[in-house]
């Protein structure tokens, strides 16, 4: 059984599947910003409602949000969501990496030499009993790297992620950063004793050179190319590199690894960011039914995916990640 934010399901039933969005995300800080960035939980909810109404008209039944804990993870709003709409919902316990991530608590705690024993009862907890006392427990672990390197605070994470994953099966969702790190990540996790047919390597769309990507899917893992729509700035390429990246590996028939997604931000905390207009043109299609109304359409036309290979991405490697080793 997988866990969503309103109880476990059946992996089988899992249905059509976006591997990663979030539904409310900030960065680290924006508590210090709420005076202006107000907090209204029933309008953020109703945000979060048209936001899951938009995804479900795509025929998407699941959606894994895999917000780090000090990111902005809600699971109370998440819950509200979910229940309004009928829209599955699975959260994550995990934190963000270190450049971006609200590091100061357990880099002190790793100067006290307690930190990683820390994390991974952090973990187990939350996958046993739930979160912040609720009974909401989550699907996955978030895990992430800098750009160019696996910090040793990153490391401390990893492993106790590892050590959680082989007491209670989870599966494991890495960020990686401007898509670096993929190959490296997946070596770490093979020292730690990962089990790979339940890792995904998220962002690795942010890498255009194909051997990355065939690195990772040659050592067994998952990858996500899961940032469709974002383009043109925080390292991501064009959706026209990601495309020809794509067709390649699908042309290889790596249809059985590949999940695709695009990792939208759908409400901020603290205040909306402002965004110049040369920017906003850019992310205009950075939504979460992109794929299904723009590119997968063109791929489609063009030759370059069919329809059972849209199904396996979509549907059975999400059942295969939950329920079953490949």
């Amino acid at each position: 059984m997988l866990e969503t934010v309103t109880g476990p399901i059946d992996a089988m039933k899992l249905g059509k599947t976006l591997i990663h969005e979030h539904f409310f995300f900030g960065y680290p800080g924006f508590q210090g910003d709420l005076t202006l960035g107000t907090f209204d939980f029933e309008q953020k909810k109703s945000k979060g409602i048209e936001t899951a109404r938009m995804i479900q008209a795509q025929g998407v039944e699941t959606v894994i949000d895999p917000t780090p804990n000090e990111c902005g993870r809600n699971i109370h709003l998440l819950q509200a969501v979910s229940e309004a709409t009928g829209l599955n919902i699975v959260c994550a316990t995990g934190f963000y990496y270190e450049g971006e991530g609200a590091t100061p608590y357990f880099k002190f705690r790793q100067q006290l030499g307690t930190a990683e024993e820390e994390i991974y009862e952090m973990f187990i907890e939350e996958i046993t009993n739930g979160i912040e006392g609720t009974g909401i427990k989550p699907g996955v672990i978030k895990l992430a790297s800098s750009k160019n390197e696996i910090t040793e605070y990153e490391r401390m994470f990893f492993r106790a992620a590892v050590r959680a994953q082989k007491k209670t099966g989870i599966v494991l969702i890495t960020h990686t950063q401007e898509g670096t790190m993929g190959p490296e990540q997946t070596e770490l996790l093979i020292e730690e004793g990962a089990d790979l047919s339940k890792v995904v390597i998220g962002h690795m769309c942010g890498a255009t050179d194909i051997n990355q990507h065939l690195q990772v899917l040659k050592q067994g893992a998952y990858i996500a190319l899961d940032r469709w729509g974002l383009q043109g700035i925080v390292g991501a390429p064009m959706d026209e590199s990601r495309l020809i990246v794509l067709s390649g590996l699908l042309a290889a028939g790596y249809e059985e690894q590949i999940f695709l997604s695009h990792d939208t931000v759908n409400v901020w905390w603290g205040r909306d960011p402002v965004l110049p207009d040369s920017v906003a043109g850019l992310l205009q299609n950075w939504q979460p039914d992109h794929l299904f109304r723009r590119i997968l359409p063109a791929l489609l036309e063009s030759g370059g995916i069919n329809e059972k290979q849209i199904e396996q991405i979509f549907e059975t490697n999400a059942k295969d990640l939950f329920e079953t080793n490949r």
